[in-house]
């Protein structure tokens, strides 16, 4: 009856997120710091035209700086979930967060996902991402990667399937999210998909695949 179970796997729990730094080519993965982060985040966030950026997080927009401030410092203590501010040249400019952590079961989520405008669509961006993913595989030796978003969220939804995540159903009326009803689109990445994920990842974040102005010469959607 054993093959009516699956396979077989090494059910020692997986380590939990520590704080260490990630360091790529384009940005850096720092854990969440008040002192050093919430300035600079404010700066680039203090701009009401920005506020849809919040619309499928479940807080925010923040009208005033001491409430965003309690917020990061909120987010910085969370184990669960755990929070990494998004640098590039020292500077704060997004942030993401390991979630729904579960050693035992060796599954990891990426979530609590904000960019500002000076991350959105750049190298940093998709590398910050990578690092995270990599890190979960390789380092903590999880199974699987996750990503939920609310299933009216396209951009997302894209986003996952952009790097390389597998669209798993919908769940319906998941959450309560500022009063509204969401449903959840899951996807996944497992620990056998990965070094295909790693490989177009790796070779769309190489220099040689942007020009002088930064500009990709080759989408990753467009990879094998």
């Amino acid at each position: 009856m054993s093959h009516l179970l699956g396979p077989p796997v090494d059910p020692t729990p997986r380590p939990r997120p520590s704080r260490l730094r990630h360091d790529g080519r384009y940005c850096s993965l720092v854990p969440l710091d008040p002192a050093r982060h919430t300035a600079p985040l404010w700066d680039r966030l203090n701009d009401r035209s920005l506020d849809p950026l919040w619309t499928y997080l479940s807080d925010g927009p923040f009208l005033d700086r001491d409430s965003f401030a309690a917020s990061i410092a909120r987010k910085s203590v969370s184990e669960d979930p755990f929070y990494f501010a998004i640098e590039v040249d020292q500077i704060a400019v997004g942030y993401c967060a390991y979630m729904r952590i579960d050693p035992t079961h060796q599954s990891i989520e990426i979530g609590s996902i904000l960019y500002t405008p000076e991350l959105q669509r750049t190298p940093a961006a998709t590398e910050a991402m990578y690092l995270l993913a990599r890190h979960a595989f390789e380092d903590l030796r999880y199974r699987r990667y996750e990503w939920k978003c609310n299933s009216f969220n396209e951009p997302s939804k894209r986003a996952a399937l952009r790097l390389g995540f597998t669209h798993e159903g919908t769940f319906r009326q998941h959450f309560i999210i500022k009063g509204h009803s969401r449903d959840t689109d899951w996807y996944s990445i497992i620990d056998s998909e990965w070094p295909d994920r790693k490989q177009r990842l790796e070779a769309w974040l190489e220099p040689a695949n942007f020009d002088e102005q930064g500009r990709q010469r080759s989408s990753l959607s467009s990879r094998p």
